[in-house]
């Protein structure tokens, strides 16, 4: 058990009919170079999507940090978090798996730690931001087909969720959860100094225990636009197998290749959200 006695989320699977997808502004502000300058052995690095990431095939997922807290044992660990969110449900079984660590649980944010990752780094005993990094917290949302009576149960399936969210920012922060859904409701950004404020945070990293792999960064600048262009496709209401297929298509097959264009990706979204609503009509 964390020594912090953290509260658990328990959060059940949606429908098949739901799909949770990456936050496109958080894909955009989201720098994937950005890494610790030094890593020991008992260091988990959480620096990708969280959740199996179909356009690359990495991802972060609860059973690679449970193999890795195994292999840790009984040690006090540092998670380095960079990364933009994903899977809400593979972020709260990461969550919980770090909760349950019997040791010492310090959390880094190297760079960026949005929605599904702000979840995991609430998980921290210490909770140390970079004054450059970032914390985002939303509510959960979904992609729900149906009936206006489907979508009310989508509503009312996901308000529980939202409110083991505000309960573990409100534990962490000190701060109401009335003040907690004000943030949740807003999509708030919090930069490192206002982590700390909010109590979201401890402490501040060092300048020097952030580097940045700008190799890494560059080749990542392509999948980034296709993840931007996927998550906002999403929210014209395209269903996900119609999104990827035509992104597929699109890049020519290959589902880690960059896609032509990247430099104009807002209007390359443009364009596909107006053949959905052409082919959907």
């Amino acid at each position: 058990m964390s020594l912090r006695k953290l509260p658990e989320i328990a959060a059940a699977r949606l429908p098949t009919v739901c799909a949770f997808e990456p936050d496109a502004d958080a894909v955009e502000r989201w720098s994937p170079g950005m890494m610790a300058a030094v890593s020991g052995e008992t260091t988990i690095s959480i620096l990708d999507v969280i959740g199996e990431d179909y356009w690359t095939g990495g991802g972060v997922t609860s059973k690679r940090v449970a193999a890795a807290l195994r292999a840790i044992g009984d040690q006090d660990v540092v998670v380095d978090i960079n990364s933009p969110g994903g899977d809400f449900f593979e972020g709260v079984a990461i969550y919980n798996a770090l909760r349950a660590h019997p040791r010492k649980v310090t959390v880094r944010v190297i760079g960026l730690a949005a929605s599904a990752a702000s979840i995991i780094a609430m998980a921290g005993d210490e909770i140390q931001i970079g004054k450059a990094g970032f914390l985002m917290i939303h509510n959960s949302w979904v992609m729900a087909i149906g009936n206006r009576h489907d979508l009310a149960d989508a509503a009312r399936t996901m308000e529980p969720f939202d409110d083991a969210m505000a309960t573990v920012y409100s534990d962490r922060a000190g701060a109401t959860k009335a003040k907690v859904t004000e943030w949740m409701d807003g999509e708030t950004w919090f930069n490192g100094e206002q982590a700390v404020q909010e109590g979201l945070a401890d402490a501040f990293l060092a300048a020097d225990a952030v580097a940045e792999d700008k190799t890494k960064a560059e080749a990542a600048r392509g999948v980034n636009a296709t993840r931007r262009i996927d998550a906002r496709l999403a929210k014209t209401g395209m269903p996900r197998t119609e999104r990827r297929a035509l992104l597929a298509e699109l890049k020519g097959g290959t589902p880690d290749a960059a896609p032509p264009a990247t430099h104009d990706a807002g209007a390359l979204v443009a364009a596909l959200a107006a053949a959905s609503l052409t082919i959907r009509s």
